[in-house]
């Protein structure tokens, strides 16, 4: 088994984590998952590997979404070969909702309601349930607003 010894290879080690990993990862979650001890040491190779993504002709990158570091397409490269990616299957009409959801965070379930009609009730449990959405009780409605999760898997 190869040693992982200079800062050329604990860079690369760090690419591996955020390559094997299906989730964006903090800087400590990167520490702990590469055994580097200093996440101060974490951030400063991190923050090299994205200026190389940067500067290479390819068509990957390294985004940070909430504090959080993933390897992302860049476009047009996305777009064109997203129908390869498995995700979770979302029905239209939760598409619909999840969309409005994102444009109006914290929108309140019972004005959209009013929009989408009572189907919303079960759009809206089946986004909580796939954890693209959270609904926080307010007053006599519930407060919707996209989750982390919604952040990562569209890449905004």
């Amino acid at each position: 088994m190869a040693e992982i010894q200079g800062q050329a290879d604990l860079k690369k080690l760090i690419e591996a984590a955020l390559f094997m990993s299906q989730n964006a990862l903090s800087v400590e979650e990167l520490a702990n998952a590469t055994g580097i001890v200093s996440p101060g040491h974490v951030d400063s190779l991190l923050k090299q590997l994205v200026d190389d993504y940067k500067s290479r002709d390819t068509s990957l990158e390294i985004v940070e979404i909430g504090g959080k570091y993933m390897f992302s397409l860049k476009e047009p490269y996305a777009s064109r070969v997203s129908s390869l990616a498995q995700g979770p299957e979302i029905s239209k009409g939760a598409m619909r909702l999840l969309a409005y959801i994102s444009k109006n965070n914290n929108a309140l379930q019972s004005e959209l309601v009013k929009i989408f009609g009572e189907s919303t009730y079960a759009y809206a449990k089946e986004l909580e349930e796939k954890d693209f959405i959270s609904a926080k009780r307010f007053r006599r409605s519930k407060k919707l607003s996209t989750t982390l999760k919604f952040k990562e898997y569209f890449n905004v």
